[in-house]
């Protein structure tokens, strides 16, 4: 089966990797990858159709903040190491002014 194409760590942007991780469903699957490590693409907790999860770890994996591993008919997601080294802190400095339950709570309806 064709591996998906990965930029490398030398063509990573700053600006393409902030985009990245402008949505919150991305921020959601970097945060699970984070605290998980590498995942079925078919296991992530988003009430999202697949297209559009589909299209969410596109982004991230031209970005270069993920990586795809297929094998046979299963793909596996993992956060790319060199988004550390190209970026140091990056990630963890995002995902902890995003926690997952302030974007519960700003998604709560208020009365």
């Amino acid at each position: 089966m064709k591996q998906l194409e990965h930029p490398c760590q030398e063509a990573l942007t700053l600006t393409a990797v902030l985009a990245a991780l402008s949505d919150s469903v991305r921020l959601d699957i970097v945060r699970e990858l984070a605290e998980c490590g590498e995942r079925g693409s078919s296991a992530f907790d988003c009430d999202i159709a697949n297209s559009t999860l589909s299209h969410h770890l596109k982004v991230l994996r031209l970005a270069g903040v993920i990586q795809h591993r297929k094998e046979g008919t299963r793909c596996f997601v993992s956060l790319r190491p060199c988004m550390e080294r190209a970026f140091p802190g990056l990630l963890a400095s995002v995902l902890r002014f995003h926690p997952a339950d302030v974007r519960a709570e700003a998604e709560a309806p208020t009365a």
